[in-house]
């Protein structure tokens, strides 16, 4: 059975030696229609370090001029307002 940590290992190690060069989802996938993991399963190591951090998703509802506000806000600091929300929120986590 493959795993993810399978697959990482294996992407990093082959981006430089053995895949194309290309941020093109087209090609990749194109790559991945014609390989198999197991093509490398012989040059595959195990890594300990943490693949993907999973985050929790967190709906709020705000009062529409405040949503508005919060947009304001975060156009003119040029980022999203979900970014800046969740900005807002680490720093008063962090802040206790």
């Amino acid at each position: 059975m493959t795993t993810l940590r399978d697959t990482v290992l294996l992407l990093k190690k082959f981006v430089k030696e053995k895949m194309i060069q290309t941020d093109s989802i087209s090609e990749l996938a194109q790559f991945w229609d014609t390989h198999d993991l197991t093509d490398f399963s012989d040059e595959l190591v195990e890594v300990s370090d943490t693949v993907f951090v999973r985050e929790t998703v967190v709906s709020i509802h705000l009062p529409l001029a405040e949503a508005e506000a919060v947009k304001q806000i975060a156009k003119s600091k040029g980022m999203d307002f979900t970014e800046l929300i969740r900005d807002w929120v680490v720093e008063k986590a962090h802040s206790f």
